[in-house]
């Protein structure tokens, strides 16, 4: 089959590797119809992840036509089309029990290298990296879903991939961090970028009661689309001091909660963004958080701080006097992707969300790497890449 392949750093080539076979009673084998180029992929492209190898299978949004079961999935049938929630869960460890998928205890069989830099592991993941699991990746023709069990969602009939698809990661994703700003009516969210998973956080704080969100960025198409899509107030960085203007924007008091949906490849400005590009070019320091920071001051006392931007190490200089002093609440993770299947696609079906709206691009599987050059570098006003395999 033809699948996306790590090649190394800023290099991924579509390759011909062997088709994925049944290892355990619980697998399936999906035909993959429809996958994406995922923000979080761009920090694999960008060599800021350990443990990648040469001809790893990259790709963690993906969904299909289930072509194989294994003896043990009673689930779903061959011929059901289905997506596959990134996070790979067992449903049955103390984790998966408490609804907290993505901290799976055991589907990652490389946790002794996340023990080693996060003291426990979270759950396995498909397409990222050795120390996550070094599972194939769905940006192929075909796929292996361990645990498809309890992973595979079957998708009813009349709705699209577009529709459908980003049940997969961003918008649960931009949901599960909406949630974790415990939006009361009458809130003010502050959401810095404005990606794709920034662009479901929007819609989520609004469907969530947010009485405003206002969306940080320097992408004049993502701001576009954070105004014109999500309703969003917007501010370009470039332009403004955020700080400042949120203040001003809040008569004084700041948002009531703030949320990082960019992460560990924050784009900074003058001697800030100087010293985190430097450091971590150097690998003395793994992530950039120029935007945690600023969401960290930003918020106002008592307010809470959302986490879904991706960090994978050590951040320097961070203001945890600010988030101490101001008693913030900090909330943060993986997506439990399982959480959330059910409710938003009822979302989906009542015509709350058409998820589809924050494809720019959708290309065939062998033009993959054009795909992540121009998701990496903005070009040709791109902001979400769907593969057709």
């Amino acid at each position: 089959m033809k699948a996306v392949c790590w090649e190394g750093t800023t290099k991924v080539e579509v390759k011909n590797v062997p088709d994925p076979k049944i290892l355990n009673p619980r697998d399936a084998i999906i035909k993959i119809t429809s996958t994406a180029i995922c923000g979080s992929d761009l920090h694999l492209y960008d060599g800021y992840v350990p443990t990648m190898q040469k001809g790893d299978i990259l790709g963690h949004e993906f969904m299909g036509e289930v072509v194989e079961l294994g003896s043990a999935v009673k689930n779903v049938q061959i011929g059901d089309r289905v997506v596959v929630p990134f996070t790979i869960s067992c449903g049955n460890c103390f984790f998966c029990n408490r609804d907290l998928w993505s901290l799976c205890d055991n589907s990652n069989p490389n946790a002794w290298i996340a023990e080693k830099i996060m003291g426990h592991s979270p759950s396995g993941l498909f397409g990222y990296s050795h120390m996550l699991g070094g599972y194939a990746g769905g940006q192929a023709e075909y796929a292996r879903v361990p645990f498809a069990d309890v992973g595979l969602f079957k998708i009813p009939d009349g709705l699209s991939d577009d529709q459908v698809l980003f049940l997969t990661d961003i918008f649960p994703t931009g949901y599960m961090a909406a949630e974790n700003c415990d939006i009361k009516p009458g809130d003010t969210v502050a959401i810095w970028g404005c990606g794709p998973v920034g662009q479901f956080a929007i819609r989520s704080a609004y469907m969530l009661g947010a009485d405003r969100v206002i969306a940080i960025d320097r992408v004049p198409e993502r701001l576009q689309m954070a105004k014109e899509q999500g309703k969003a107030e917007v501010l370009n960085y470039e332009e403004v001091d955020v700080g400042e203007a949120l203040k001003e924007m809040t008569g004084g008091r700041g948002p009531d909660a703030c949320m990082d949906a960019v992460g560990m490849e924050a784009h900074g400005t003058g001697l800030e963004g100087f010293y985190d590009e430097a450091k971590q070019a150097l690998r003395l320091e793994t992530d950039r958080p120029t935007a945690l920071r600023q969401v960290i001051v930003a918020c106002r006392k008592g307010g809470t701080v959302s986490i879904p931007g991706v960090y994978g190490g050590f951040i320097d200089k961070m203001p945890m006097g600010a988030a101490m002093n101001k008693a913030l609440t900090m909330k943060m993770g993986q997506t439990h992707v399982h959480r959330y299947l059910k409710p938003l696609l009822e979302h989906i079906q009542n015509g709350d969300i058409d998820p589809s709206f924050v494809i720019t691009h959708s290309m065939k599987l062998e033009d993959a790497p054009k795909g992540y050059e121009i998701f990496k570098h903005k070009k040709d006003n791109c902001i979400k890449v769907v593969l057709k395999p």
